[in-house]
C-alpha cells in the first residue's frame, strides 16, 4: 500500500511539472489565437525552434543554457514580429482560413528545413551543472531540473497574466480583439501592437523549447504532437482567456498524472476526452465568455 501511495504522489508531481510546461506553452498560443484570432498552427514547430536554437547556440558559439535562456526569447520573439508583419498581416481582410493554410505551410518548411539539416534522431542537450542533482521529497526523487522547470514557469505564467489583465499594453491588446478600428481611430498602432502580441506568443514558445531541451531530445518533430495539446488547453480553458489556459495547463498535466497511476494508455487521449466533455457542458470553454 505504501508502494502505491509513493507511486500516486509521484505520478501528480511529474504531472505538475508536465502541467507547468503545458501552461507556459499553451499561453503563447492563447495570446495569438484567442487575443488575434490567428490559428497558428507553426505554434509547435516554432517551439521546436527554440530547443534548436538553444542546441545550435551551444554547439556552434558555445553559448551554454543561461544565455539561451535569454538570448533565444528574444530571436523567436523578433522571427514571430517578422512572420507577423510579412506574411500574416495581408491576410487579415480575407477568410482566415488563408492564415491557418500559411501556418501550416511554415509548418512543413522548417521542419523540412531542420529534417534536412540535421536528421529526425534526437539530439541530447546537457543540463546545466547548477541545476543537476536530485531532491529527497521522501515518497521520490526529484531532478533539480524540473523542480526549476515548474518554478519558472509558474512565474512567467503569473507575469504574462499580470501583463494582459492589469496593464495598459494588456487593454490594448484586448481592445485590438474586440474593436480594432475605434483603437486606430484614437491614434493607437494597431498593427504594432498585433505585431509585439504575435511576437510575445512566438517567445514563449521559443523559452519553452529551452526549458524542454535539457528534458527531451532535440528533434524536428518534437512539437508535433504538443501542438495539438496546446490547441486543446486553450478550447478549454475558453479562447482568450489567459487565466483559463494556465488553469487548464496545470489541470491536464495533473490529471495526465493520475490517469498513469490507474490506466497508463489512457494519458495520452485525456486532454481530448476533457475537452469534448467541456465543450458538450460549456462550449465556450471553462473560463470563455460567450
Amino acid at each position: 500500500m505504501g508502494s502505491s501511495f509513493a507511486f500516486l504522489w509521484g505520478q501528480l508531481v511529474l504531472g505538475l511539472v508536465n502541467g507547468a510546461f503545458y501552461s507556459l506553452l499553451s499561453l503563447g498560443l492563447a495570446l495569438i489565437f484567442g487575443m488575434m484570432g490567428v490559428i497558428n498552427f507553426a505554434h509547435g514547430a516554432l517551439y521546436m525552434c527554440g530547443a534548436f536554437s538553444a542546441w545550435m547556440l551551444l554547439n556552434y558559439l558555445g553559448i551554454g543554457y543561461w544565455g539561451a535562456l535569454l538570448l533565444v526569447p528574444i530571436l523567436l520573439f523578433a522571427l514571430g514580429a517578422g512572420i507577423e508583419s510579412t506574411l500574416l498581416r495581408p491576410l487579415y481582410k480575407i477568410d482566415p482560413v488563408y492564415g491557418l493554410l500559411l501556418t501550416v505551410g511554415l509548418v512543413l518548411i522548417i521542419e523540412s528545413i531542420f529534417r534536412l539539416a540535421y536528421g529526425i534522431s534526437g539530439r541530447p542537450y546537457p543540463i546545466p551543472a547548477s541545476l543537476k542533482g536530485v531532491i529527497n521529497l521522501g515518497f521520490m526523487f526529484l531532478p533539480v531540473y524540473r523542480l526549476w522547470v515548474i518554478s519558472l514557469s509558474l512565474v512567467l505564467c503569473v507575469a504574462v497574466i499580470v501583463l494582459v489583465e492589469y496593464t495598459k499594453f494588456g487593454a490594448y491588446l484586448r481592445a485590438t480583439m474586440e474593436n480594432p478600428t475605434l483603437l486606430g481611430a484614437f491614434g493607437l498602432d494597431v498593427a504594432r501592437i498585433r505585431s509585439l502580441t504575435f511576437g510575445l506568443g512566438v517567445g514563449l514558445a521559443g523559452l519553452a523549447g529551452v526549458l524542454a531541451a535539457p528534458m527531451l531530445q532535440v528533434s524536428p518533430l518534437m512539437g508535433a504532437h504538443l501542438i495539438i495539446v496546446s490547441f486543446a488547453i486553450v478550447v478549454i480553458g475558453g479562447i482568450g482567456s489567459i487565466k483559463g489556459t494556465v488553469v487548464t495547463g496545470m489541470s491536464i498535466g495533473i490529471i495526465e498524472g493520475l490517469c498513469k497511476t490507474v490506466y497508463s494508455p489512457a494519458a495520452g487521449i485525456v486532454v481530448f476526452v476533457v475537452m469534448a466533455l467541456v465543450l458538450l457542458v460549456r462550449p465556450t470553454g471553462l473560463f470563455g465568455r460567450s
